[in-house]
């Protein structure tokens, strides 16, 4: 049977879907790296606070994500992501004006409250044909890295052009495009109904929360971001010790991302072997923890900063692309979208429960505190990963 490929209406569809979330998530991801910095200077800054405002968004984003998917399937898809754009860019205007953390607490949290990414997806299942979904996925899926990346390297350039307020202003200008985008360039689909390889579906909850193996990953995939969020409290503050100013940070993000994105796809070809997923999972999450062990030298120099950022990007990096597939392999075909939406609820919920225990030990311990927190998380991470395998990991006695 021929391969399929997308018909210029679909291309048209995805690109524009794919631009939607990219904008949102380079507006949401642009302030981690200069958050921790800036927020010293308010006048109710504390550690615990700091984490707060910089990881609330995922506890809205994790309460409503599979709840507008299914609003979407009543009222319609672009109703409910115009809502959430609008929402979206509400919250950031909010953390714009706001002298505090306290309101831009509120602004982040208004922000995840645009919850739009389910029902972006089941707009794109809508406006692709069965055989053609998995591409339009992947291009959505792509759009999403690329954004965080190029989040990590703009965020210090922009914050020396026009200070966090003025990120703010422009992740409202972001949505504001994404709001254009949305009734300019993404075709209305004829007719929308539920797909159950792109969607949660109500009924299929239960089972999906009660299968070992997608807890599991959806555990490791709250723990790996809530290790991120700790991680960028502590990693601003840690390389402005180690004498590298704000604006030019970018320059030890952007060769950490260029090795991290040499070797995860030899990596991910190395974990597809037989017996290699496994030990390579396990290598990524040590991968992590060594990071954050090496962020605890009391004196770090650049160059160990550097080294820290390489290890932390490449295993956050491959256990980025890994985790997704092990979800639709492991996930029954009919169950698919129910899966991934528990698993990105999993992944948004990681982000706030970062902050907040992350913020929460950095200010008992310090800029050490969000590392040891990190540390402690990745080493729980390893031994569950080797206590309770999920099955087709190895051959072991625990793969059941």
């Amino acid at each position: 049977m021929p391969e399929s490929r997308l018909s210029p209406s679909e291309r048209r569809a995805v690109l524009s879907l794919a631009g939607i979330f990219g904008l949102r998530l380079l507006g949401l991801f642009m302030i981690y790296p200069v958050f921790a910095l800036y927020a010293r200077s308010l006048p109710d800054a504390t550690p615990a606070r700091v984490g707060l405002a910089l990881g609330i968004y995922g506890l809205a984003q994790a309460l409503l994500q599979i709840p507008l998917g299914l609003l979407s399937d009543r009222i319609g898809r672009k109703r409910v992501i115009a809502a959430g754009l609008v929402v979206f860019a509400l919250g950031s205007a909010v953390a714009a004006l706001a002298h505090t953390l306290e309101l831009i607490a509120l602004g982040r949290f208004l922000q995840g409250v645009g919850a739009i990414g389910s029902a972006l997806l089941a707009l794109a299942a809508d406006l692709t044909r069965a055989e053609n979904r998995g591409t339009a996925m992947a291009v959505i899926g792509l759009s999403i890295g690329f954004a965080f990346g190029l989040a990590l390297l703009a965020g210090p350039i922009l914050n020396g052009l026009m200070g966090v307020p003025g990120m703010f202003w422009l992740t409202a200008v972001f949505g504001a495009l994404g709001l254009v985008l949305l009734y300019i360039a993404v075709p209305t689909p004829v007719a929308s109904k539920v797909h159950e390889d792109a969607e949660a579906v109500p009924a299929l909850l239960g089972g999906v929360l009660r299968e070992p193996r997608l807890l599991r990953l959806d555990f490791a995939i709250l723990v790996q971001h809530a290790i991120l969020t700790a991680t960028f409290l502590g990693v601003p503050l840690v390389l402005e010790q180690a004498g590298i100013a704000a604006a030019s940070q970018w320059r030890l993000y952007l060769p950490a991302l260029l090795v991290s994105a040499l070797t995860v796809f030899p990596l991910v070809r190395l974990a597809e072997r037989p017996g290699r997923l496994l030990p390579v999972l396990m290598t990524s999450i040590a991968v992590i923890g060594a990071a954050q062990a090496l962020f605890l030298f009391p004196v770090l120099t650049a160059w160990g900063a550097g080294a820290a950022l390489v290890l932390f990007f490449g295993g956050f990096n491959l256990l980025e692309a890994l985790l997704p597939a092990l979800i639709s392999r492991v996930a029954p075909a009919g169950a698919r979208g129910t899966a991934m939406g528990v698993y990105s609820s999993a992944q948004f919920l990681g982000i706030f429960l970062g902050g907040v225990l992350g913020g929460a030990a950095q200010g008992r311990f310090g800029p050490a505190g969000s590392f040891g927190f990190s540390l402690g998380m990745a080493a729980i991470w390893l031994l569950g990963s080797w206590l309770l395998p999920f099955e087709g990991t190895a051959s072991t006695p625990h793969s059941r």
